[in-house]
């Protein structure tokens, strides 16, 4: 397992959890994704923003609300906003210049700032995360300009001063003089620069960015150095829409374009038990009121001009669509087949069942082998050192089942007669009776113990399984079944449309019980990744097969998810993967172990993916004496 650093600083998954929900909040599309990069930018193929590395290093606050404005830009602006289209034509067109990388860069920093305006005129409670953002940028900008100009960097210090004068609160603000073959283009820079303000559209901004470049390459001579500004040269030609959400809502439209000369008009009486559509392959025209989604077919006249009837509650169309839900009021169309969403059917075969970020995983399971001597003799020395707290615990579930079973119920209706008879003479309606010898409550729980096998596990290993001895054991002696799964991720056997994941069931709920059951436990060992979401989610399916009324899984960690492909992710997917199950009525409960003292902020990342509803062991040698405390409370809870 390995803990996820960007620019040697640890990752705060709590506020990457935040900024990953609001811009699916924002866009209105939970398939978009959050994710780090050097500069921040906004991918529409692979649906995918990507916030910049340059708020790192500062303080929270400001890292916080310069993340957030990337986010409003990406998800408010460039998602709803930008022409992929105009991006398109216009990366082509300019392959030929001198200045490609100011060209791009001008282009990406002007439609951020028409894309900020219009955010914060939509958003007005977004001003004060572009406030700290331009004020980072205009400081950062500024001391650019100076070594810039000291270096006779041309291009990279007439970018910083566009930005400082675009962004500037006086129009009178001291700006350094540039070099003189810039001074007297800088008029004209200037007019176009503030055109800015009054573009309302892509295009727009990209013929500002031309107009100066016509200038701009008679006096540069070399391109910019540095990149303040990212905008990736990618298929945008592949986008219809003017923008990512109109790609979004857009319908294939048909392959071909002939028409039906002698349509019906509709007024006809036919009588058929065939319900035609409109496609190349009918034989002749007919009435018809059934519409589909067709890649190809044959335009009427029937849509759009008029002599469409008017549907009724008995037409077959909206009969099909009734059935999906209940009955119709006046025929009975349930010999119908009903159409099925094509949603429905994807989750039906089981597409992102276990979470998109694990659509390449696949599941291998692995039982227990018979055990070695060696692992019986191994087993036997364990249960002697956690003997004194099973034994504690089994006499205390015991003698809590003894006391509920000859509790007496008092103050019933019936029962037997108890002697306190003067509640007859004072109440209105006494009860008088009693039982005795109730019948104890029984234990109806399951268990489902879940250990990381990953390979940072090699030096907590063995405790790990004294402290799973010690639940084994004691469910085992009261009765609750159980299973014991080590998981873990081939990184060998890996690709990009492979990732085997194997679940090494050790202990399975029907050997649970078994006398003999235990020694297999021995087999656990470290392996390699850990892809923690998909190993829960798994897990839930199977607890969810099980009928007992309280369901428990434990999950035996030593740090935050890490497989191919899943270490930005995996934390919010693992956090998805817990609120799932505990939706489903299982009580997730995370056992962190180390062999030293836990930093806060690693403890701060489990409790955001576990919630309170974690345990941190930071002795890894008293592991059965802090599991003691955990697993009397569970039992106590199923009685």
């Amino acid at each position: 397992m390995r803990f996820i650093k960007f620019n040697d600083q640890q990752v705060d998954s709590f506020l990457f959890m935040e900024l990953s929900d609001l811009a699916k909040g924002l866009t209105k599309d939970a398939d978009i994704e959050v994710d780090y990069s050097v500069l921040s930018y906004l991918d529409p193929i692979e649906r995918k923003i990507f916030m910049s590395h340059f708020w790192d290093h500062r303080e929270k606050n400001e890292t916080s609300d310069a993340l957030k404005s990337d986010i409003y830009l990406r998800s408010l602006g460039n998602f709803f906003y930008t022409d992929y289209r105009e991006i398109d034509v216009f990366l082509k067109k300019i392959q030929e210049y001198k200045l490609k990388g100011l060209a791009k860069q001008l282009c990406m920093l002007f439609e951020d700032i028409r894309l900020e305006d219009l955010c914060k005129e939509q958003r007005p409670g977004t001003k004060k995360a572009f406030g700290v953002r331009r004020q980072l940028y205009r400081k950062h900008f500024k001391s650019q300009l100076v070594i810039h100009q000291e270096r006779s960097l041309l291009t990279d210090a007439l970018f910083n001063y566009l930005y400082l004068k675009i962004t500037a609160d006086s129009l009178t603000e001291d700006l350094p003089v540039l070099h003189e073959n810039l001074e007297r283009a800088l008029p004209f820079i200037e007019t176009k620069l503030f055109s800015i303000y009054d573009a309302t559209s892509t295009k727009d901004i990209i013929n500002i960015v031309l107009d100066l470049l016509e200038v701009l390459e008679e006096i540069l001579e070399k391109d910019m150095l540095n990149t303040y500004f990212y905008l990736p040269e990618l298929s945008y030609g592949e986008f219809k829409g003017d923008s990512l959400f109109d790609e979004m809502k857009r319908k294939s439209k048909l392959k071909n374009s002939d028409e039906l000369k002698d349509a019906k008009t509709g007024e006809e009486d036919v009588h058929e038990d065939k319900l035609p559509t409109y496609h190349r392959e009918t034989s002749k025209p007919t009435q018809s009121f059934l519409q589909f989604d067709l890649e190809q077919g044959t335009n009427t006249s029937l849509i759009g001009e008029g002599t469409v009837r008017e549907g009724e509650d008995t037409d077959q169309a909206l009969a099909i669509v009734q059935g999906t839900s209940k009955k119709a009021e006046k025929n009975d169309y349930s010999k119908l087949e009903a159409l099925e969403n094509k949603s429905e059917e994807r989750s039906a075969s089981g597409e992102n069942v276990y979470g998109k970020e694990n659509k390449y995983a696949i599941p291998i399971f692995k039982e227990a082998e018979t055990p070695k001597a060696f692992d019986v003799e191994e087993y036997k020395l364990m249960k002697k050192q956690i003997s004194l707290y099973q034994n504690k615990l089994k006499l205390m579930i015991q003698k809590t089942l003894e006391h509920k079973r000859t509790m007496p119920r008092s103050d019933l209706h019936i029962g037997r007669l108890n002697k306190k008879l003067l509640r007859l003479l004072t109440d209105n309606n006494p009860k008088l009776f009693y039982k005795k010898q109730e019948k104890s409550k029984e234990m109806d729980a399951v268990f489902s113990l879940l250990v990381d096998c990953s390979a940072s596990m090699f030096d907590k290993m063995e405790q790990t399984k004294l402290g799973i001895t010690l639940f084994h054991e004691t469910l085992k002696s009261v009765r609750v079944p159980h299973q014991i799964v080590g998981f873990w991720e081939d990184t060998n056997d890996v690709t990009k449309t492979r990732q085997p994941n194997y679940f090494h069931t050790v202990v399975s709920y029907k050997s649970s019980l078994q006398t003999s059951s235990g020694p297999e436990i021995m087999q656990l060992s470290p392996e390699e990744d850990n892809r923690d979401g998909y190993a829960i989610r798994h897990m839930t399916k199977q607890l969810m097969n099980r009928t007992e009324k309280q369901k428990f899984l434990l999950v035996f960690s030593d740090g935050e998810p890490a497989a191919t492909g899943y270490e930005r992710n995996g934390i919010i997917d693992t956090h998805e993967a817990v609120l799932e199950a505990r939706k489903l009525g299982i009580e997730v409960i995370n056992v962190f172990l180390s062999t030293s003292e836990i930093e806060e902020a690693t403890k701060n990342t489990i409790q955001n993916i576990y919630g309170k509803y974690s345990v941190f062991v930071d002795k890894i040698e008293e592991l059965p004496e802090q599991l003691f405390p955990l697993l009397k409370r569970l039992l106590l809870k199923t009685i």
